[in-house]
């Protein structure tokens, strides 16, 4: 078990990096097939991590964990062909950017996903097809 000093301070040097290969920075889960993409594109690259209650100008927006959790895990479970191995931290840190009298303890997950072991992960459309994803720079493309 990480301490929670370590893991804010993880999260904190994460959040000074780029949205690149290894990295998807989401201020909420909006749609299961869409971050499904996500996780696949990341598996099927190098792995990587998506944290969740940031805003794209890297602001601590906070999350409920709860609800994201449900959304990652859904969306592994009905779009990822075979299901994605992945581990979802929560982790609570405190924004530097509020004022002293202000500051407040918000909710962020991290979402750790491993890379595949040489399988592709695909996932599923709409209308039943299966595509695979990778990821080029900061942006998730299928294949």
């Amino acid at each position: 078990m990480k301490s929670a000093k370590f893991e804010e301070e993880f999260v904190k040097s994460i959040i000074q990096q780029n949205e690149g290969e290894k990295l998807d920075f989401k201020q909420k889960i909006t749609s299961k097939e869409k971050i499904s993409k996500t996780l696949a594109g990341l598996a099927n690259t190098e792995g990587g991590y998506i944290l969740i209650g940031i805003s794209d100008k890297k602001k601590i927006i906070g999350i409920d964990p709860e609800e994201e959790r449900y959304m990652i895990e859904a969306a592994n479970e009905e779009f990822c062909v075979p299901m994605v191995s992945l581990t979802i931290d929560e982790i609570k840190i405190f924004d530097d950017k509020t004022t002293e009298q202000n500051e407040e303890e918000k909710s962020l997950l991290l979402v750790e996903i491993k890379k595949t072991d040489g399988s592709k992960i695909y996932c599923k459309s709409k209308d039943g097809k299966l595509r695979s994803y990778i990821r080029i720079g900061d942006r998730t493309l299928a294949v």
